[in-house]
């Protein structure tokens, strides 16, 4: 039997999206891996599963690249607001979100950020504004929970961080129980610069969550003003934030093909 299936990508952030809201799709980690394998799978950076919800207009399940759920992905966001069309809510394991799709792109509302060190969370107390740890070049950030977990490093140049390595270390490093997203960023005139190390996916071409934590964190240090233009090697998303609201990211997101596939081959 064939599945339906939606290629889709936020700023080359891309995605397999599965619509289960009407149908039966079984999903776990082993099968959403093969499935987003490069080589022998559809391919993505998550694999994206919405079911039917009570509380909103469909439940979006997020598999990072390693078969990993994590909690939420701004750009997946936008690219299923666009799929469902309208102003759909959605509910994640990282809060309930809402959507609204524009001929100037979509925009996602996520939940106000959370900053103490236990929502994070982090092994141990420290101070999130100012995080007394370093890795090589790479020191004192910041941490924020935008309903996933996020360290914020800013460097006078993002493209000279060795990501690649540095990313893989930071995100496993015992301080972060349940891993972490790392963001490197430098502020400019313009807006800011952002590369992000994406949990269980590794580098990729954006991250709406990353572009979001490291508005706000820059916002909350008066680095910059709301709204802000975060450019990333994909594209630019603009974020809206102050303190003690939710946050507003809008950004394009684009349908690439419709396919179907047979889900037994893959586990």
């Amino acid at each position: 039997m064939l599945t339906r299936f939606h290629k889709m990508h936020g700023l080359g952030n891309d995605f397999v999206v599965f619509d289960a809201r009407s149908i039966d799709i079984s999903m776990d980690p082993a099968r959403a891996r093969a499935l987003a394998d490069r080589h022998t799978g559809v391919g993505c950076d998550q694999l994206i599963v919405l079911r039917a919800s009570p509380h909103a207009d469909a439940d979006m399940r997020i598999y990072n690249h390693d078969g990993g759920q994590v909690e939420a992905c701004g750009n997946a966001a936008r690219c299923v607001a666009q799929l469902l069309g309208g102003a759909p809510t959605l509910s994640t394991r990282g809060g309930r979100l809402a959507t609204n799709v524009a001929a100037a792109g979509v925009t996602v509302e996520l939940e106000a950020p959370r900053f103490d060190w236990t929502e994070i969370p982090l092994a141990e107390a420290m101070d999130t504004r100012a995080m007394p740890v370093a890795w090589d070049a790479l020191e004192r950030p910041a941490a924020v929970n935008v309903g996933n977990p996020h360290l914020v490093f800013f460097v006078p140049d993002a493209d000279a961080i060795d990501l690649a390595e540095l990313g893989s270390r930071i995100e496993q490093d015992p301080l972060f129980p349940d891993r972490i997203n790392v963001n490197v960023a430098t502020v400019h005139a313009g807006g800011i610069g952002l590369r992000v190390w994406e949990r269980g996916a590794g580098l990729t071409q954006a991250c709406g969550t990353g572009a979001c934590a490291t508005a706000v964190v820059a916002i909350r240090a008066g680095l910059t003003q709301s709204p802000v233009t975060v450019s990333l090697p994909g594209g630019n998303l603009v974020i809206e934030w102050t303190s003690g609201s939710s946050i507003r990211m809008t950004g394009p997101a684009a349908h690439v093909f419709t396919g179907e596939i047979d889900l037994e081959a893959f586990g």
